[in-house]
């Protein structure tokens, strides 16, 4: 049978992802892989495609989880594989885009062979989290996996959690068990990775934060707050949130000061996106203004034909 064609685009945030992607609304469904546009409530923090740009061209993976829930590089795979052949199937191109790396990386090669998860270890990991709190959890992690240790993010329970789970399975720690180093046979994989000059891209980021801010950021996040959501929730502890909640237990920080530490935050996210994406093979880089030079890419890619099998 046919390999399906997969077209990945990607890069950092404000580069202009949203711009580029419209030039292929008459042939393809985005397939989005920010691990943030998930979340519902949370638009302008997460610079969600608008309504306007949903009717020209379809995306999927949006507004689909609550901000209190876990949605792991897993997660994505096993509902990107479905959403692609569906795509394919209606004769459309299937174009995964978003900015975290780790889902575009699984995807294409494929999620680590760790063990299966044991639902009795969790069940008494999730005790011992409410007994003795996340804290020392992560000290056993140091203990045990300080490579994981130091890549999870302190509030990260869920990530922490699989974790030991994964030690206490199989002794090993989860660090250990690495990605395959060759893309998945079912696929054909275009990937187009968009750049900007660092002091452009930058300039981008600013405006856009200023934009959030103008269009109700501060509003948005007192509305999670208000339907129950924690700073410590998935969604709430991302850059564009999370500021607010270091004001919230600060009480000496203005808008202005989270607005300025957003800006910061978010051009910092940006220079390890670049360094993410840039150790990617066969990646073919462009500005997004070379939006032709990516159609005509696509269409030739589309034509040729391989099978596995």
């Amino acid at each position: 049978m046919h390999t399906v064609p997969v077209v990945v685009v990607f890069g950092p945030t404000a580069v202009g992802k949203t711009d580029f992607l419209l030039h292929f609304e008459h042939s393809g469904e985005i397939i989005n892989s920010d691990s943030l546009q998930v979340y519902r409530h949370m638009s302008i923090g997460t610079a969600k495609p608008d309504e306007s740009v949903i009717k020209r061209i379809p995306h999927h993976l949006v507004d689909c989880m609550d901000p209190d829930e876990e949605f792991s590089a897993g997660d994505f795979v096993k509902q990107a594989d479905k959403l692609c052949k569906e795509i394919y199937e209606r004769g459309c191109i299937p174009i995964i885009s978003g900015g975290t790396g780790f889902f575009l990386k699984n995807f294409i090669y494929g999620l680590p062979t760790a063990p299966a998860s044991s639902e009795e270890i969790r069940q008494k990991l999730q005790k011992r989290l409410e007994t003795e709190g996340l804290e020392a959890l992560r000290e056993e992690l140091r203990e045990k996996d300080p490579d994981s240790w130091a890549r999870i993010k302190p509030q990260d329970s869920y990530r922490i959690l699989r974790a030991l789970e994964v030690y206490s399975t199989s002794g090993s720690p989860l660090s250990d068990y690495k990605l395959p180093d060759s893309p998945r046979s079912q696929y054909r994989f275009l990937l187009i990775g968009l750049v900007r000059d660092r002091a452009e891209l930058y300039e981008r980021i600013n405006q856009r934060v200023e934009a959030m801010f103008k269009a109700g950021l501060p509003e948005e996040y007192k509305k999670l707050r208000a339907l129950g959501y924690s700073p410590a929730c998935p969604g709430l502890s991302a850059i564009g949130y999370r500021e607010f909640s270091i004001m919230e237990e600060l009480g000496s920080m203005t808008l202005k000061d989270v607005k300025e530490l957003i800006k910061q935050n978010s051009r910092n996210y940006a220079k390890r996106q670049i360094t993410f994406f840039k150790a990617l093979p066969d990646v073919h880089w462009m500005h997004p203004d070379q939006w032709q030079d990516a159609v005509n890419m696509v269409s030739s890619f589309i034509e040729k034909k391989e099978t596995i099998g």
